[in-house]
């Protein structure tokens, strides 16, 4: 299967693929986070959510060939579930990462998150995970600022997404979703329009990234 569209990820736990149990990620979120393995879980790596997964492409998957690109494609056209990819930006992989970034992002419409490595991964994923428990814990109905941006502007991972931006925190990521709309515009921006929102410093260091 491409993704196993019956997974139901109980708050606060993670589902992650078979092929994972003993690895570095999954040592490091074990403690921190309840981790459930699978070994159904097709293309998927990593359940966050009942509507988010990982899918997780590695220094070796970018310098062996086309496969990875396959299996993107494959899970953007079979699953309903917002997909985020975390790739390995190394030294090694570095070459490859532009080409990962227009497929993902422009192409396919999904959130692209770069790590170092695994340990790096696991922090990301972690505080994924405690932004999804945080958002749903929340009582949505006694703030309608929050109950309209979160739910019109943006999924809790994109949000999150936007924040890695350097010089980028919660406000100026409501004000650029608020403006653009997608993340798609975003990443299409130029220096002037970005400058609208959040300023010239700001501007050239979103669009630099």
């Amino acid at each position: 299967p491409v993704t196993a569209a019956s997974v139901v990820v109980p708050l606060g736990h993670i589902i992650g693929n078979d092929k994972w149990r003993g690895s570095e990620i999954a040592q490091r979120l074990q403690g921190k986070i309840r981790l459930i393995f699978e070994d159904d879980l097709g293309l998927v790596d990593f359940h966050l959510s009942n509507r988010t997964c990982v899918l997780y492409l590695s220094e070796a998957d970018l310098v062996a060939g086309d496969e990875f690109k396959r299996r993107l494609v494959r899970f953007r056209n079979a699953s309903s579930r917002g997909g985020i990819v975390i790739v390995e930006k190394t030294q090694i992989s570095d070459q490859y990462f532009l080409a990962v970034q227009k497929l993902v992002v422009l192409e396919l419409g999904m959130v692209l998150l770069p790590v170092a490595n695994q340990g790096e991964a696991s922090q990301l994923i972690t505080q994924l995970v405690s932004f999804y428990v945080r958002e749903q814990s929340k009582d949505h109905h006694s703030n309608p600022f929050l109950r309209k941006h979160f739910s019109q502007l943006a999924e809790p991972s994109v949000f999150r997404t936007v924040q890695q931006i350097p010089g980028v925190g919660k406000t100026k990521a409501l004000l650029l979703l608020q403006h653009f709309g997608s993340i798609h515009r975003l990443c299409n921006a130029s220096v002037k329009e970005l400058e609208l929102v959040v300023g010239q410093t700001v501007a050239q260091q979103i669009y630099n990234f």
